[in-house]
């Protein structure tokens, strides 16, 4: 909060509303400063930003989690890049881990061929991304989106509850011929995993896993969905082999074996619903599934570097 005070944007040209996600009026302490509002129970990531975006009139939204610092710049910074072409609907910042010059995401994500996102530039330094670039889509914890862009394609998807929102509305809009831009002068800090508690935990593996599976049923072109499954198998081998990424840092009771076949059930069990929602995600595209399957594989990760990652 203090550092959206002290942005060099004037404040009179911003709003800040902060959702209160946590059931428990964690934010009352705000209400003097900002517009607050308290959801009655925790609608997870995507309600929560979404009961924000519904709120507001601004044309151009910045979600941002409540675990990041801006410095001074980042607002200014990142409307001067999103606004140099109409067809520019989201703009990612340079996002570094808290107190470092180290790499939280230099502007989004990377896409593997299963539908696994990860950051771009994760873990390195700073200066390597002193360049603004085309990305394929901004990273939830930074984000700013334009509301032209969110009144076409639609926002967030709330049954997601947790992760992987941002990969299925970046590939939305992707696919709705909508660019985004890196601002490598527009810097974030982000202290990763504050807010869930850090580490790598059940709940968080089940529902990367389940909403990964969600995202390309809804999204990917169908060629690439009938061979995701191909390329999920050799990721779990990989997982299998190397010992470091997400995986090695697991934490849980339960299996990794065995929380990839609940995510795999309860997905398959979704199928119906998650074809429909495809459809009508298709039937507004504005890119054919030859030119979008040729965007993805511009921003293409393997599957042994997620493995490593």
């Amino acid at each position: 909060m203090e550092s959206l005070r002290q942005q060099t944007l004037d404040a009179r040209e911003f709003e800040v509303i902060v959702v209160d996600n946590s059931a428990q009026d964690r934010a009352s302490r705000f209400k003097d400063a900002v517009r607050v509002i308290a959801n009655p129970e925790n609608a997870g990531y995507g309600g929560g930003v979404n009961v924000g975006i519904r709120e507001s009139e601004a044309d151009w939204i910045f979600a941002l989690n409540d675990d990041t610092t801006l410095h001074v710049e980042c607002l200014q910074q990142l409307l001067t890049a999103a606004e140099q072409r109409r067809e520019i609907g989201m703009c990612a910042p340079m996002i570094l881990r808290a107190g470092s010059t180290t790499i939280d995401s230099a502007g989004g994500l990377l896409i593997a061929p299963d539908g696994t996102s990860k950051q771009r530039g994760q873990g390195r330094e700073a200066g390597e991304f002193s360049a603004s670039a085309e990305t394929l889509f901004p990273s939830g914890c930074a984000a700013l989106y334009r509301r032209e862009m969110l009144d076409e394609i639609g926002l967030f998807e709330e049954s997601y509850f947790l992760y992987c929102e941002d990969t299925d509305l970046g590939l939305r809009a992707r696919r709705n011929a909508w660019e985004c831009v890196y601002a490598p002068t527009a810097v974030v800090e982000h202290r990763y995993s504050h807010s869930s508690g850090g580490g790598t935990s059940a709940l968080k593996a089940y529902y990367v896993e389940r909403n990964r599976l969600r995202t390309i049923v809804r999204n990917f072109p169908l060629r690439d969905l009938f061979l995701s499954p191909f390329h999920s198998a050799n990721r779990y081998r990989w997982h299998l082999q190397m010992r470091e990424g997400a995986a090695a840092q697991y934490k849980g009771s339960e299996s990794l074996a065995k929380i990839a076949i609940r995510a795999w059930k309860d997905a398959l069990f979704e199928l119906p619903q998650l074809w429909k929602q495809r459809r009508a995600i298709e039937v507004r595209a504005r890119l054919a599934p030859k030119q979008f399957s040729r965007l993805l594989s511009a921003y293409r990760i393997t599957s042994k570097q997620v493995a490593s990652l």
